[in-house]
């Protein structure tokens, strides 16, 4: 039970992290200024960030455009919540 927790704070707080980058991301792009990589974006969604993600790209209406964002967020959420799933029925 508490390894299901940790696992579920741990893909929490990367959500967290992801949504901020883009926050960040967008910011940076309304001032012109340095941008976060793409693949550090999709990359944080691929490891679990994909909900920051998804989230990240609705309230700040950034990468919305790009295919390849809607397509690993997407594809990333379902793999993670299937991994999660499995997870709880194994571990509780």
């Amino acid at each position: 039970m508490i390894y299901f927790a940790i696992i579920c704070a741990a893909v929490a707080l990367i959500s967290f992290v992801n949504f901020i980058m883009y926050g960040a991301d967008k910011r940076a792009a309304v001032r012109g200024k340095w941008r976060i990589p793409e693949r550090v974006l999709l990359g944080t969604s691929l490891c679990g960030g994909a909900l920051g993600g998804i989230l990240g790209m609705i309230v700040f209406r950034h990468k919305t455009k790009k295919a390849a964002f809607i397509i690993v967020n997407a594809c990333g959420l379902l793999y993670q919540a299937g991994i999660l799933i499995g997870l709880g029925i194994y571990l509780i």
